[in-house]
């Protein structure tokens, strides 16, 4: 797997495969996701987004996986992160570890302390929460109904000079 941190035109169009075909994500989000690659495209470094992508090195622009973070405005040393994805192919395989691993390294070297990461509280994120849990993040606060009715927002945090 080799990571890549710049963007090309083609990743909108990559991003929109890759999160479609996880199954997890309405159009909508769908469309979220997409739209902060398009953001970062037109503003660069302004649009307060930065990306992680993982691709195979025999298929170079196979997306695999990535993260979307960035700074959480008016704070000193939190940061979001706003989207992880891997291909279904690849889920179960470290591949999200990894990514996520680099992101949280790529945070601390830009001095941040903590990293937030939001997901759903239905039965179908269970996977994700566990995920999280793994990799050290503690559930900071819950949100019900926020999504939609039954649809609990939980909010993770990991601090990272803990790491």
């Amino acid at each position: 797997m080799t990571m890549r941190y710049h963007l090309l035109e083609s990743d909108a169009l990559a991003v929109r495969k890759l999160v479609a075909e996880t199954g997890f994500f309405s159009e909508d989000e769908v469309e979220v996701a997409v739209e902060l690659v398009e953001e970062t495209l037109l503003n660069g470094k302004d649009s307060g987004y930065e990306f992680v992508f993982s691709e195979t090195p025999d298929q170079p622009r196979k997306l695999q996986s990535y993260t979307c973070y960035g700074q959480i405005p008016a704070t000193d040393s939190s940061f979001d992160l706003y989207w992880i994805a891997a291909s279904p192919g690849c889920q179960g395989k470290g591949l999200g570890r990894q990514v996520l691993l680099e992101t949280e390294r790529l945070v601390r070297e830009a001095g941040g302390t903590q990293m937030f990461a939001e997901t759903s509280g239905r039965e179908q994120y269970t996977p994700t929460r566990a995920f999280y849990e793994k990799m050290g993040y503690q559930k900071a606060a819950v949100h019900n109904d926020f999504y939609a009715p039954g649809d609990d927002r939980v909010i993770y945090v990991k601090r990272l000079q803990d790491i």
